[in-house]
């Protein structure tokens, strides 16, 4: 494959998902900024000039080009044309056909679906869109509500890593969570 790009803008029933705009400043900050949001993201809490650099990256994964790249996109509320969130799928190896999805919300929109929903999108992009085999999710074994999140999906723990790696200051412990693409179908189907 020598790129994908979604046909933008993904839309489920209540959101759209597609590539950021800097016009997203305000809404990004506003949750990048929140220590209860960013806990559990490989990015500290950002002002609003480490969130304008750090959005000025994002511009350009709408596409992927090669293995190893995040399509980083958007979470908008339909009804309120907010970005309360972020989604993320990683094409991880062409050859093996393997991803890895992520997401990011803001705490006021947490625990009414929202995050299940544009991450079940990013399931369907990666298995019926890039045709992938396997996707996965990387988590700090102490964030439940993504543990949650991730097993209503369908995803099953693979694996729990202790003392896995230095986040943020400290020793933590990862969950891995996959998905087979026979699985999916199979859900998808029944």
């Amino acid at each position: 494959m020598t790129g994908f790009r979604p046909a933008y803008p993904l839309l489920t029933e209540r959101l759209e998902l597609r590539p950021h705009r800097m016009d997203d400043l305000d809404d990004l900050y506003a949750f990048h900024s929140r220590p209860e949001v960013v806990r559990y993201t490989p990015w500290p809490v950002r002002d609003r000039d480490e969130t304008r650099v750090a959005l000025e990256k994002k511009l350009p994964q709408g596409e992927l080009t090669e293995s190893g790249q995040w399509l980083v996109l958007a979470i908008e509320l339909r009804e309120t044309k907010t970005v309360i969130g972020e989604v993320l799928l990683k094409w991880a190896s062409e050859t093996d056909r393997q991803g890895e999805i992520g997401f990011a919300l803001h705490s006021a929109y947490q625990g009414k679906g929202l995050a299940a929903e544009a991450a079940r999108e990013m399931l369907r992009v990666g298995f019926d869109e890039l045709g992938l085999h396997r996707i996965v999710a990387i988590l700090d074994d102490r964030n439940t509500a993504s543990a949650r999140l991730l097993e209503r999906l369908g995803m099953r723990r693979e694996a729990h890593f202790i003392d896995a790696l230095q986040f943020k200051g400290e020793w933590a412990n990862e969950y891995v969570y996959a998905l087979l693409e026979d699985d999916w179908r199979e859900a998808d189907a029944g």
